[in-house]
């Protein structure tokens, strides 16, 4: 028996480490790029408990896997195929620790699910704004080591401006507790941040303190049709001017798209989509009324048909039809995977490149690699699109994939430079982009993280391999 086994048995009880059976639900990444294999799968169950298996994993020269809900995108949460790392799984450290109403504050652990962070607040009448896709599933110490994004940016910001405090266990196996709920603190560096998006690379996040806000008295969504991504644009501009800070969500969607989810989910209903180039998806939150947002939304949508930036459009009218709304543009990934395999690419770029970036990359491609169909949507109201690659319709997928990604990632990535972007907006880097980032990250910034690193975590024992490369 591996002596390190017995240590983390002590630490944490033999039925949280697990060694033996199926381990895929943790040693295989969401989208099954990637299956590792690990030592073991060690489970704790409280902040003490996380801090005696990273001094066994230290004393013992293990590495460590810090894991959540297991939804990443880049493989930055399961072991390599070594079978030499531990995956440390925070599922079981759940609870809600407290809400501080007039301080608008939630201090959750690392392992709540993030809808349940969500109904946490709604329950005192309050609310968490962040919002993605799976909600159900990841938990909010993933989404804060990746600095998660989602549909509401563009009003809240990402996971990082969400968050005010931490609890952390360093690879010293200390535990720094930063839960302190304040919104100024100046007295020196603000080491929240440091370990926010650092994808596990670390330190363990093991609880947080996040900012609660007052819940609307209204929120509507509205989709219209739009001609072009220039209109899309100025049609953003418009909703700023017209709504101000009400303007929560600002998506777009394209036709290939949209006719992917009519094509796997003909149920649902997806308004235009047959008649027009671009979708938008439009969200006002309003804190006066009802009839105050509508007024607002109607006033904005008809200067916007009169101005050219949308050919027709349709306000949700109840909470039914706007959720049946978002539905229709979360099913957009799960349509493309029905559709066959994929090269995803989750990029950022100024809002006002987006345009040109698109157009000029959508030439290039078709181009380079004949055939190719282009899946583009993504959160254009912080300048978030998921600029995805699908295989031409009679092609083999996985053939596709062997031959093209790797160069139709360089073609992807060196336009996202020349545009001044980012290969990486909300999902992270991982292991699947850690090779790619020294080609499109300032050899100045690199050896900043690099030093980071080794003050941080100077014997490589969490997540190796993520994020810097060697």
């Amino acid at each position: 028996m591996n002596p390190v086994i017995e240590q983390l048995r002590a630490a944490v009880g033999a039925a949280h480490v697990l060694t033996e059976g199926d381990l895929g639900a943790w040693e295989e990444d969401w989208r099954k790029r990637m299956r590792g294999k690990a030592l073991a799968v060690v489970r704790p169950g409280s902040t003490a408990e996380v801090a005696a298996v990273v001094r066994a994993c230290a004393a013992a020269g293990v590495a460590l896997v810090p894991q959540g809900g297991n939804t990443g995108l880049v493989c930055g949460g399961v072991p390599d195929a070594s079978g030499t790392q531990v995956v440390l799984s925070l599922q079981r450290m759940n609870a809600v620790r407290g809400l501080d109403r007039e301080n608008l504050t939630l201090t959750v652990e690392a392992g709540c699910i993030l809808q349940s962070v969500q109904q946490a607040a709604e329950q005192a009448g309050l609310l968490f704004p962040l919002s993605l896709a799976a909600e159900g599933s990841c938990t909010i110490g993933g989404n804060l080591a990746t600095n998660a994004g989602g549909t509401q940016v563009v009003r809240y910001g990402n996971t990082r401006e969400l968050c005010l405090g931490l609890e952390v266990v360093t690879a010293g196996g200390e535990v720094w507790d930063g839960l302190s709920g304040l919104r100024k603190d100046n007295t020196g560096y603000d080491l929240r941040q440091l370990f926010i998006g650092s994808e596990g690379t670390l330190g363990v996040i093991t609880a947080a303190t996040l900012k609660l806000f007052p819940r609307p008295a209204a929120s509507l969504t509205a989709w219209a049709a739009v001609p072009s991504l220039e209109q899309a644009v100025r049609l953003l501009e418009l909703a700023h001017a017209r709504l101000g800070p009400g303007l929560t969500g600002f998506e777009v969607m394209g036709q290939f798209a949209l006719s992917l989810v009519v094509k796997h989910f003909p149920q649902q209903r997806v308004p235009f989509a047959s008649e027009s180039p671009w979708g938008v998806l439009l969200e006002n939150s309003d804190h006066e009324s009802e009839a105050h947002a509508r007024a607002q939304f109607e006033g904005l949508l008809e200067a916007a048909l009169e101005q050219g930036l949308a050919t027709d459009a349709v306000v949700a009218e109840n909470l039914a039809q706007a959720a049946q709304l978002w539905h229709a543009r979360e099913s957009i990934s799960m349509a493309q995977a029905q559709e066959g395999l994929n090269i995803k690419h989750d990029v950022s770029l100024p809002i006002s490149r987006i345009p040109a970036f698109c157009r000029e990359t959508d030439d290039l491609l078709a181009r380079e690699v004949p055939g190719a169909r282009l899946v583009n949507f993504g959160h254009l109201g912080d300048g978030n699109l998921h600029y995805n690659v699908q295989a031409p319709a009679d092609a083999d997928g996985p053939a596709f994939l062997r031959e093209q990604e790797d160069r139709v990632n360089q073609l992807v990535y060196d336009q996202v430079h020349r545009f001044g972007g980012s290969i990486s907006a909300e999902h992270g880097i991982g292991a699947l982009k850690a090779g790619t980032l020294p080609g499109y990250k300032s050899p100045v910034a690199l050896s900043m993280m690099r030093a980071v690193k080794q003050a941080l975590d100077p014997g490589n024992l969490f997540n190796p391999g993520r994020v810097l490369a060697g």
